[in-house]
């Protein structure tokens, strides 16, 4: 089965073929899904006692799933919060599989974690953190805010000597919905507090929270986590007043900046992120606006020997680990790839200079395209929206035509935006993070409204 002979090197031909004819596709078709029985009659069975072979099983894939599948870094997938990895970002993901590189320990993968942290340095030196951060790459926002605030909790304990009756954390209901998740699983409870007029949380809203409670409640905070670019608004929260507030009250600052925080880079956009520099623990996506593949989320930490006293794990088997900090000691997780690698190879490709520019491109796009749709007679702006998030209502439409509109878009192959929801109004919202993506696209999605 392992045996490299004849008929591996002509599946590992067709192979690169398709790959480098898919990074060539400019645009990509969009594409979308199917139902679950015409898949299963397209495809067939692939699961047999003989195997179908490679070239078969390829050709099932290039055939009949990858076209099920919406292409997320198409130029006018503006839902959710696309992809747009770069055409190196791509091949050093095939590098890191075809390597077969553990990216959990320094001792099996040194080589790699060495590029990974220093794309990691690169990240900390942008947030603003000291020399002494440090931190892992996860595989998305819901690994690292749970994973902070795992660190966030076992380093309360420590400092109190004992648990309260109930640990909760302090955050606003713009928050990621991981941040929820996190709670769930880690039992904990979620103290929302207020936004402003901005939609923002305030320190000022931090602080009122926090006197609306008993002592024994109070005693149960040990974090406030902050949004820096809220995926349904691009909102940045008050960070300087929320450092403010946990510095007066001993509590974890964690920052939430899986979708937003590439905005660090632009300086029209950096003074909004003022305060995050205070954050005990940040986390990036590099999988949504800095350009890598899926999947790859950035965490980090002020004090790294914080989260490998909550993470790192103990077995005689790990012993000889004891001796170089390693990424399994910095969260939730022991075997991982090294998937910050395709971020590092991308950034020492292209340079800072050229991620700058793209990240520029995206803003420049949202602030255009607001103003197309200010003009428009039958679109109106929610206010406020940041970053690059533009969210509208078209005037007189209800759930079913936003739907139906989708749909349609997406059928015809000409874009893929959703609904979503504001206040519990069903609105649009286009998120643009991918530097192809143009105003002609936008103007030909607005002109089916």
């Amino acid at each position: 089965m392992h045996h490299y002979g004849p008929a591996t090197n002509k599946l590992a031909r067709a192979v690169m073929d398709y790959a480098l004819a898919r990074i060539r596709m400019d645009p990509p078709p969009l594409d979308g899904p199917r139902h679950a029985d015409e898949l299963e009659r397209t495809a067939g069975p692939t699961i047999t006692e003989d195997g179908i072979g490679g070239v078969e099983a390829l050709r099932v894939f290039g055939d009949v799933l990858a076209p099920a599948t919406i292409s997320v870094d198409h130029p006018t997938y503006l839902s959710f919060v696309p992809a747009a990895p770069t055409e190196t970002s791509i091949l050093a993901d095939l590098l890191v599989g075809a390597s077969s590189i553990f990216g959990g320990t320094w001792l099996e993968g040194a080589g790699a974690v060495h590029a990974e942290n220093e794309a990691l340095d690169f990240i900390a030196d942008l947030v603003g953190l000291p020399d002494s951060a440090g931190g892992v790459f996860v595989t998305g926002g819901t690994s690292g805010n749970l994973s902070a605030l795992v660190a966030a909790r076992h380093t309360a304990i420590a400092k109190r000597g004992r648990p309260p009756g109930r640990f909760s954390l302090i955050a606003s209901r713009e928050s990621h919905s991981s941040v929820a998740s996190a709670a769930a699983v880690m039992d904990i409870d979620i103290v929302s507090a207020a936004i402003d007029d901005q939609r923002r949380l305030t320190g000022d809203a931090v602080r009122t929270a926090l006197d609306g409670m008993s002592p024994e409640d109070r005693e149960g905070v040990f974090a406030v986590v902050a949004t820096a670019g809220t995926t349904n608004m691009g909102v940045v929260d008050d960070l300087v007043g929320l450092a403010e507030v946990c510095a007066e009250n001993d509590l974890w600052f964690h920052v939430d900046g899986a979708y937003g925080g590439a905005a660090l880079l632009s300086p029209r956009t950096r003074g909004l992120f003022d305060g995050v520099e205070h954050a005990d623990s940040f986390i990036v996506d590099p999988h949504k606006w800095l350009f890598a593949p899926y999947d790859s989320c950035a965490l980090l930490y002020r004090d790294p020997d914080l989260a490998a006293a909550a993470h790192t794990q103990k077995a005689g088997y790990l012993d000889v680990l004891e001796h170089e900090r390693s990424p399994s000691d910095l969260a939730h997780h022991l075997t991982r790839r090294a998937r910050g690698l395709p971020f590092w190879f991308s950034l020492a490709t292209h340079g800072v200079k050229a991620y700058r520019e793209a990240v520029e491109s995206s803003l420049s796009l949202a602030e255009a395209t607001r103003s197309i749709i200010a003009d428009h007679e039958d679109l109106e702006l929610l206010e406020p929206t940041g970053l690059s998030v533009v969210v509208f209502r078209r005037i007189g439409w209800d759930k079913s035509a936003y739907q139906e509109w989708s749909d349609r878009l997406l059928r015809q192959g000409l874009a893929f935006v959703t609904p979503t929801k504001v206040d519990g109004e069903t609105v649009l919202r286009f998120c643009f993070i991918n530097p192809r993506t143009t105003e002609h696209h936008v103007e030909l999605i607005l002109s089916t409204l």
